[in-house]
Order: C-alpha cells, then sequence, then structure tokens
C-alpha cells in the first residue's frame, strides 16, 4: 500500500505541469497579439473598473507577449482628450520591442477625462492579430500652489517670523499658481484676533491683497493663515499655509511721565501692597504666589517684615499699623510648625501646619529661615527700645531667631544642609554650598549666640576652601564668584535685602564688585541677544527665577528661555543705577499696559511668544521694594548691619564690612 502512495506523489507534478500548460493554451490563442499590462506612472490600468486619479505627468506603459510591428504602433496607439481631439505623444520601444513608451508632448490637464485608444490595427512582427480596446481614465485633481507670500514687503512664506510689523497697518500680497474663485475665496483668510480683513483681487484671480480692518496690538504674536479649503476656480485643491508674525513695540508712554523719584516711590508703594493688602489675613504672613490660597511663604514673609519697615518709613501706613502687622506675624511665627526651629518652606497661614514643597521637604527649610532671620534681624533694629511695647516685640523677635538651630543642620559636619523632615529624615540629603542665593543661611548662621556654626562650616561648606571663585571675564567685567555669565540675579538680592554689600570683602571676594558685574553681565548678555528674542534691549533686560510659558525655571545667561522677568533689572538698581533706571522706565511707561497691575510689575514676559504674565510671587516682589529702599536710603542695609549677632558673624567668618 506505501508504495502505491509513493507512485502516485511521485507522478503529481507531472500532473499538475500538464494541468497548468492546459490553462495557458485556454488563454493564449496562437497566431494573437496578447496584452499583458498597460500602466500610467505605477498605476495599472483596468478595462472593468474606473480609472481615477491618475497623475498628469507620466508616460503611458504598454506592453504585449511578441514583438510589435513598429509600423503598425505609431497609427495604432491614440490619446484623446475630452473632446476627443488627438494629443501628439512620443512613441519608444523597449524590452525588445515588446513595450511601447507613449509620453504626451504636453502635460495632461489636472482632473480631466481621456481615453487611450489602442486599435486592431496593432500587429506583431508576425502579423499576429491584435483586436483592439480602448481605455478611459481621469487625471488626479490639480494642486494649486501658494507661489509667494509677503508682509508688508518682507517674505511670509516661512519658517522665519518675521518680527517688528507696523502694527497700525499690515498688507499681505499672496500669488497662487491658479485663479481665485472670485464669489468665495474671501472665508479662507484668517488672522488671529478676529480682526477683520479687506480684500483685493487681481486682474487674472490669481493674486489678492489683504490689509487689516483695525489696528493690531504691538508686541503680540498674530498667526495669519490661509485655510485648505480655498479652491481654485478650476477647482483644484490647496494644501493651506500658517505663518505668524510680532507687531512692533509702541513706544508712545501709557501712563504720564512723572519724576524719577515718585516713580519709584508708586512702585515701592504698589509692591508694598501685595505684602499688606494681600498679606494672609489670619496670620499676616506672605502668601506664596496671587493664586495661593492659604500657602504662605517663610521666605517670602521674611522679605515682607523688610517691606513692612519700607512701609512704615515711607508713610504708607502708620507706625501703629505696622507692629500690629508684625505682632500678629510673630505671633504665627511662634506658634507654628518648626522642625529643630527652622520653619518650613510653605505653611497653611489659618492652620500653621507644614505645607509639603515636595513629598520629602516636609519640614525645616533653612534657607528659607535664614530668609525669615535676615527680615527679623533688620525689623528689630528698627524697634523702639525705649517704648515699651517695642521692647516687647524686639525679645520676641530674639527668641524666634535664637530657637534656630543652626548647629544642629550640620550633622556633625563643615557644611549646613538644606532640609529635614520628621518622616523623612535628611532624604533630600542637600549639602548648601556656594557660590549662590544661600550666602545668608551661613552668616545667620554664624550670627546664632544660642546654635552658632564654626568658621570653618562656612569655609569648606559654603565657600568649598575657595572653589567658589572664578576669576573669568565675561563682556568685559571680571565676575569674582560663582558660575560663568554669573546666573540668575536672585543671587545678588536675596542675601543682600540686608547683608550690605558696598564694603564687604573677604578672602574670596569684593562683593559690591561681584554684585554689580554679574548684574552688569547679565546687562551685557540681554543686549548682545544672542539667541534672538523678542524684546530685549539697554532698557529692556533681567534674567533670573521666575514663571515662564512653560512652568517656572531659574532664567539665566546660560539658561536663556526668552523671559523677562522685571524683579530682575528692578532689584539691581543699587548696583547698576542707570540701566536698572532705564529698564524702570521701559516696564513702566511702555510695557505698562500689560506689565503693571494690582501689585506692580507683573512677574515676567515672553515677547517671542507672545506670553504675559498675570502672577504675582512674594520672592520676586519683596527685593523690589526693599533694594529699591537700599538704593534710596540705604535703610535696609543699616539697619541689618548695625545688629551686633550680624556684626559679629560677618567677623566670625572673616568678613570685613
Amino acid at each position: 500500500m506505501k508504495s502505491q502512495w509513493l507512485a502516485v506523489l511521485c507522478l503529481l507534478p507531472f500532473i499538475l505541469v500538464l494541468n497548468s500548460c492546459k490553462k495557458s493554451a485556454d488563454v493564449i490563442t496562437p497566431g494573437a497579439l496578447h496584452l499583458a499590462y498597460t500602466r500610467i506612472g505605477n498605476n495599472y490600468l483596468s478595462l472593468d473598473t474606473p480609472n481615477t486619479g491618475l497623475p498628469v505627468d507620466s508616460s503611458i506603459v504598454i506592453s504585449f507577449n511578441e514583438k510589435l510591428d513598429t509600423s503598425t504602433v505609431r497609427t495604432g496607439i491614440f490619446l484623446k482628450n475630452s473632446s476627443q481631439s488627438q494629443l501628439a505623444c512620443n512613441i519608444t520601444f523597449s524590452n525588445n520591442f515588446t513595450s511601447v513608451r507613449v509620453s504626451p508632448k504636453l502635460p495632461l490637464e489636472h482632473a480631466s477625462q481621456y481615453t487611450l485608444q489602442l486599435s486592431s490595427g496593432l500587429k506583431g512582427v508576425q502579423s499576429e492579430a491584435f483586436p483592439g480596446l480602448i481605455y478611459s481614465f481621469t487625471t488626479i485633481n490639480g494642486k494649486m500652489r501658494l507661489e509667494a507670500i509677503s508682509l508688508n514687503g518682507i517674505n511670509f512664506m516661512g519658517p522665519a517670523v518675521p518680527y517688528n510689523i507696523d502694527f497700525k497697518t499690515i498688507i499681505i500680497q499672496a500669488r497662487f499658481s491658479e485663479a481665485l474663485d472670485s464669489s468665495n475665496y474671501q472665508s479662507a483668510f484668517y488672522l488671529s484676533g478676529g480682526h477683520p480683513l479687506g480684500f483685493t483681487l487681481s486682474g487674472d484671480h490669481k493674486s489678492v491683497t489683504i490689509s487689516n480692518g483695525t489696528q493690531l496690538d504691538d508686541i503680540k504674536r498674530y498667526v495669519f493663515s490661509i485655510s485648505s479649503n480655498l479652491t481654485s476656480r478650476n477647482g483644484f485643491l490647496f494644501d493651506g499655509f500658517s505663518n505668524s508674525f510680532i507687531t512692533k513695540l509702541d513706544s508712545t508712554p501709557k501712563f504720564p511721565i512723572i519724576p524719577d523719584e515718585d516713580l519709584l516711590t508708586l512702585i515701592q508703594q504698589k509692591t508694598f501692597a501685595y505684602f499688606y493688602d494681600f498679606a494672609h489675613p489670619s496670620c499676616g504672613m506672605a502668601r506664596e504666589r496671587n493664586t495661593s490660597g492659604d500657602i504662605v511663604t517663610t521666605g517670602g514673609s521674611g522679605f515682607g517684615i523688610i517691606a513692612l519697615l519700607v512701609g512704615m518709613h515711607r508713610n504708607f501706613i502708620t507706625r501703629d499699623q505696622g507692629l500690629t502687622r508684625l505682632d500678629k506675624i510673630l505671633t504665627f511665627l511662634e506658634t507654628c510648625d518648626r522642625f529643630h526651629g527652622a520653619w518650613p518652606h510653605w505653611l497653611n497661614g489659618s492652620t500653621g501646619k507644614v505645607v509639603p514643597f515636595t513629598q520629602q521637604d516636609d519640614g525645616g527649610d533653612l534657607v528659607e529661615t535664614s530668609y525669615m532671620a535676615e527680615g527679623l534681624y533688620t525689623m528689630r533694629q528698627y524697634l523702639d527700645s525705649t517704648n515699651a511695647g517695642e521692647k516687647l516685640l524686639i525679645n520676641r523677635i530674639t527668641t524666634l531667631v535664637n530657637g534656630v538651630e543652626y548647629d544642629w543642620y550640620t550633622r556633625g559636619q563643615n557644611v549646613l544642609y538644606w532640609h529635614w523632615s520628621p518622616d523623612y529624615g535628611w532624604a533630600m540629603n542637600m549639602q548648601i554650598r556656594g557660590y549662590n542665593e544661600t550666602l545668608i543661611t551661613y552668616i545667620m548662621a554664624g550670627a546664632s549666640p544660642t546654635h552658632p556654626v564654626s568658621a570653618a562650616v562656612y569655609h569648606q561648606g559654603y565657600a568649598q576652601n575657595g572653589a567658589i571663585k572664578n576669576g573669568n571675564s565675561f563682556y568685559g567685567y571680571i565676575l569674582p564668584l560663582g558660575e560663568d555669565y554669573g546666573g540668575p540675579l536672585f543671587f545678588t538680592h536675596y542675601s543682600f535685602l540686608g547683608i550690605d554689600p558696598r564694603n564687604l570683602k573677604d578672602e574670596y571676594a569684593n562683593y559690591l564688585e561681584q554684585n554689580v558685574n554679574q548684574s552688569m553681565i547679565n546687562y551685557s548678555y540681554c543686549v548682545a541677544n544672542p539667541k534672538h528674542f523678542i524684546g530685549y534691549s539697554s532698557h529692556c533686560w533681567g534674567l533670573t527665577a521666575s514663571d515662564n510659558p512653560w512652568g517656572y525655571n531659574a532664567q539665566s545667561p546660560t539658561n536663556d528661555l526668552g523671559v523677562i522677568t522685571p524683579t530682575a533689572a528692578v532689584s539691581a538698581l543699587p548696583y547698576t543705577p542707570v540701566e536698572s533706571m532705564n529698564a524702570i522706565r521701559h516696564f513702566y511707561y511702555i510695557l505698562g499696559d500689560r506689565l503693571w497691575g494690582t501689585y506692580g510689575f507683573y512677574d515676567a514676559v515672553d515677547m517671542t511668544t507672545g506670553w504675559w504674565a498675570n502672577s504675582y510671587l512674594a520672592i520676586d516682589e519683596g527685593p523690589i521694594i526693599c533694594m529699591i529702599e537700599n538704593y534710596r536710603s540705604q535703610l535696609p542695609w543699616n539697619l541689618c548691619m548695625s545688629n551686633p549677632e550680624v556684626k559679629a558673624s560677618l567677623t566670625k567668618l572673616g568678613f570685613t564690612y
């Protein structure tokens, strides 16, 4: 049985071959010319289904099973348009004369009907007969192209975004490859902001001029687009177009011009309102930002305490009002959560309980605490020790600042640690090292009469035995300390709201030189504007930590995101009075219609993206009012530096002042 099956399997291939030959014989008629295929480009034509969407610029390839009699081809193949007019074509042969390439001398029309006739007059070289056939096909719908577009005479095709465009008048001229339908083209053109547009169509209907019907805003990004719904008069489709442009600055003043001294007072008064009028009603502390609800900030409130004494000094409030507010703040600080004497970054202003800054940052924050101590020390010297009520406030402040266990935050090492959590311990593990905004933390730690740190903690921990030195030149300014180009400008503000840098020196730097030069490097970088951001100039400068279109970041010359933050240049006023005053006037008079609000300057602006902040942050507001005062009267500097504890700390750490 097995041998019989083996015989059948051996015969099976021969049976299949014979069967295959029989089928071929059924299809191929001996002595006849047969068509193998016809294609246009990569599209094979069919006699049974519609042939649509075919290219207009491809040859027609016709392939047969036998060699062709070339004399019959030139008179036996016809390409005709919808009016049955025959089109002139070039004929070439390939594949040993079995294939014909028919190439129209002119491109076919888009969206048009054509017929390809292969007549019965076609013959093979052995006179093989061909029955003849006719294909019908339709070409692809045409594409209308935007050949050119300009905006106020500037190429607007992209990808470059034109800027400094006149906000009063814009003229956009667009040229298309096809004529537009005059009855319905206007709705396809759009300018963001809902501004009405005017249209003028050229005589051949291929060019359109668009103009604005109403004046645009200055320093604003606009998007101009042409919808893909636009079609030509002959039905061609359009892929669409979009580009943006930025209007130029309106340099006319938005507010009446007033003397510079009055302008500085106005800025201080509006900024003061953030700390006084907008303070948390239960505790008097400064809210983290204008949208923070119950969250108050330790460091920003320390700045706010200095702002409070400036407000009394400038008669924005009475002394009694200021001392009443101070009493409320001290009561809160005496009863709220503390961790080995250090306050947390954030607190709930109603309950006094810690609000975690991050999951593991839910305990003491020594840097934020040092900003509070800076404010308390400065306020203590403002108070009158001969007044019984104020003497009580002085004593309460002394108790508060003496309660910070700076020595415990060293963990027995010659460095301070930033965070400690009752739940996570030292998990944050962030050592406080310079050079940056934390110099004040070491000065406050050295000032403590109850929990001091040694000079070695400063020199080995913060100064890293001199590793904080830089010494390089940037834009012609020597930078004694810190990272190249200086970093964000808050380095020159936070520690120096109370600490006077004018005569401050140690073995690492002259701190007036440090702060002046870092400010001038920041200014010079903005003037140079190597990234070509919109708005940067000698009157619009200042890179520091702030809000931005994407959240929050510490902007600087090495982290330039196109964001100008007013507190940077304004708070540099003691260091760069000319450059800062120019910026102040610019921010208020020229940009003030969008950069000025209830509490003074909004946090930041990015003119390249068209983003304007509507936020206020305590740590950005505080330096504005305090550093303006240090420029005007040096009151915060004089008060803070008169503290015996501060003097003793500076001397111990190796400073002269």
